[in-house]
């Protein structure tokens, strides 16, 4: 499924065309079904004085896709003439092509916002962040709700539109402004003689709103304490310009206007929100886009008039909530909410730099994105029931957008290991003579996404070892080598035996404790990732792989095999196949990592069904990188020997420390 959505795109230079590499958009294109666009306003003027000629506005590759993928890249609607040239050409010359658009009256638009909005709240994780223009990290990511709704969405184009979404297909529009982006856009032109939006927006981030604005400090020498008004406040937008006898910048004058609208659209927000008890307020809209000075100026005013009670949201790929909304409005007799969808890495542009410093005409369309790639996943992704809170559940022990240090490390790390994963690449195909030239081409463009996670490490939300690690499998897939180790010899060694030739005491020991609870009951179910020994006390056991291939990680299909093979030599093993007390679940990931928030529904079913009461995480990737922290409503174990010296030392150990982390729930210490 191929789905252009148009919003808007800069270009370094200005021309008139988009020329993307071959590999990079629009794959498969021939068997694509629907297409969806979204037509916006065009947002600012260009000079095309330098336009270039008889340059494609996209170049076209074709290969053979096994993923049902969304694709999207976005364009200003001056280029509206060479992408309906596109349309015309590719995407109207058979009967299966289905075209739905936005802004023109064939798609409600408001609708496919909503919808776009839904998609991407439920499958993008860490789709929406609060900006903090001060902090170390700018964009500070949110935590995916298992439930989105209900929120508050405050759309600012022209004028604002203010809806409260209440669930997949129930929304109202409560309320709005005829004072949004369009005022911002048109008194600022009348003020500043300046037509672009975007250097309007420049303006304003180099002005002081007080040379204009008059302030509480102004009027009573200081603060209104009574009333508990600080001097610093806006008394009146403008105020200074009806008794100064003097002219006011351009810079100063965007400034004041730009807090005048963002304030007043700010407070509306706010009463909305409280009026409906709602905690929960996204902000998009071309008044957003991206740009820093928006987006601080409406955390700020949402931050006063709440007093921090409620934060202004805003979202990764807002620009594309209208494609996205216009595509599923035309699949729904295909039901592509029935599936889990996740980004693909390698073949989105990532979010850019909001630096004020950069000229907005040379940073590509000012933090949005130029394209996006959404695969669909073949299974259903949930929760996993036993996470004690699914709201406060973070994956990732360290966020390596925050920690520097930590950051470079591993950046490091994974740029010298390229050479060796090209290597197995090749090795893994070596009956296919083009194999090398491919992974050339992944090992060029996995270099440039690390080259672009050093300059912007929050480009595809919080920076971890696991989207690290997801962002290389996804451009080796990109190049078709979905299984780098298949021809390698695996040894299966289970990390937890080599914990007794390690002296102890461990670095995490909880030992002793987990063998006292083996003298208690015995477990109900055990959730394993590993282990089959607890079959001989009783316990079930549903061992967990990866549904795809990850490094030299078993798949369910391998362990399948592996397991039939076993119960033919051991009577443990086939007594305990036989009677249903060992089964085999793909977990949904294709990850050495570990998200127990995207889990394979079937699995989470088995769950609950057999009153799993204990939970074994095994691994580095699983059990240190992702959910050492993270907290059960049933008993757990996460065991792990650290291959890797710098985080050994990081946790205060030394290379190959073991880990043994026993975990009890507080409302079940005792009971045993």
């Amino acid at each position: 499924m191929a789905t252009p959505g148009g919003t808007d795109r800069a270009s370094h230079s200005l021309d008139k065309s988009i020329t993307l590499p071959p590999d990079e958009i629009f794959r498969n294109l021939e068997n694509a079904k629907r297409f969806a666009i979204d037509i916006v306003a065009k947002v600012r003027s260009f000079d095309h004085t330098h336009d270039s000629d008889g340059e494609p506005l996209y170049e076209i590759s074709v290969q053979e896709e096994i993923t049902a993928r969304l694709h999207f890249i976005k364009f200003e609607n001056t280029y509206i003439e060479t992408c309906l040239d596109f349309i015309k050409d590719h995407l109207v010359n058979t009967e299966t092509k289905v075209i739905k658009a936005t802004g023109v009256d064939k798609e409600d638009e408001m609708t496919c916002l909503i919808k776009g909005c839904n998609f991407v709240l439920r499958n993008i994780p860490h789709e929406a962040f609060v900006y903090a223009k001060h902090a170390d990290s700018e964009f500070r990511f949110q935590n995916t709700h298992p439930d989105i709704f209900p929120y508050l969405l405050v759309n600012i184009g022209s004028g604002v539109s203010i809806v409260k979404v209440e669930s997949e297909d129930k929304y109202e529009r409560i309320g709005g402004s005829s004072i949004g982006g369009g005022t911002f856009w048109g008194l600022g032109a009348l003020l500043t003689k300046t037509k672009r939006f975007d250097e309007l927006l420049q303006l304003a981030s180099k002005g002081q709103h007080t040379n204009v604005d008059m302030l509480v400090k102004d009027i009573y020498g200081g603060a209104y304490g009574s009333l508990g008004l600080t001097g610093d406040l806006i008394a009146s937008s403008f105020g200074k310009s009806a008794t100064a006898d003097k002219e006011f910048s351009k810079e100063d004058m965007a400034k004041s206007l730009l807090h005048m609208i963002s304030n007043d659209i700010g407070q509306l927000a706010c009463l909305y929100a409280r009026l409906h008890n709602l905690t929960r307020v996204y902000f998009g809209g071309f008044f957003i886009r991206g740009h820093p000075v928006t987006m601080h100026t409406i955390t700020y005013s949402i931050n006063f008039f709440t007093k921090g009670e409620v934060q202004a949201l805003f979202l990764r790929h807002e620009g594309y909530l209208g494609a996205i909304g216009a595509f599923l409005k035309g699949a729904e007799e295909d039901n592509p909410n029935q599936y889990s969808w996740g980004e693909n890495y390698a073949g989105s542009s990532g979010l850019m730099s909001v630096s004020p410093d950069l000229n907005p005409m040379q940073r590509a369309r000012s933090g949005t994105f130029d394209m996006l790639e959404m695969d669909r996943l073949e299974r259903q992704l949930v929760n996993l029931p036993l996470l004690q809170d699914p709201s406060s559940y973070i994956p990732d022990t360290v966020d390596l957008t925050e920690d520097a240090l930590a950051r470079e490390y591993w950046l490091y790390c994974f740029e010298e290991a390229l050479d060796g994963v090209v290597k197995r690449a090749v090795a893994s195909q070596r009956d296919q003579p083009e194999a090398a030239e491919r992974a050339e081409k992944f090992r060029q463009k996995y270099r440039h996404k690390l080259q672009t996670l050093r300059h912007q490490p929050f480009a595809y939300g919080s920076l971890t070892v696991r989207s690290l690690l997801d962002t290389r499998e996804h451009c080796l897939n990109e190049f078709n080598f979905p299984d780098p180790y298949s021809k390698c010899c695996i040894v299966m060694v289970v990390n937890v035996y080599h914990c007794f030739f390690i002296e102890r005491p461990w670095l995490v020991d909880a030992y002793n404790q987990w063998i006292e609870r083996l003298k208690g009951p015995p477990h109900k179910c055990a959730l394993f990732f590993v282990d089959n020994k607890l079959l001989i006390r009783g316990t079930e056991v549903v061992l967990a792989s990866n549904s795809g291939p990850a490094l030299n990680d078993v798949t369910n299909s391998e362990l399948q095999i592996v397991t039939e093979r076993i119960a033919a030599m051991d009577p443990v093993i086939q007594a305990a196949v036989k009677e249903d007390r060992l089964t085999l679940v793909q977990s949904g990931s294709s990850s050495p990592c570990l998200d127990l928030s995207r889990l394979d529904k079937v699995l989470a079913t088995v769950v609950r069904e057999r009153s799993t009461d204990l939970v074994v995480i095994e691994g580095m990737g699983r059990a240190i990188h992702t959910n050492y922290y993270a907290m059960l409503s049933c008993e757990s174990l996460k065991l792990a020997v650290i291959k890797n010296s710098w985080l050994a030392e990081r946790l205060g150990g030394k290379i190959f420390s073991v880990v043994f982390k026993y975990e009890v729930p507080s409302k079940t210490q005792g009971q045993y």
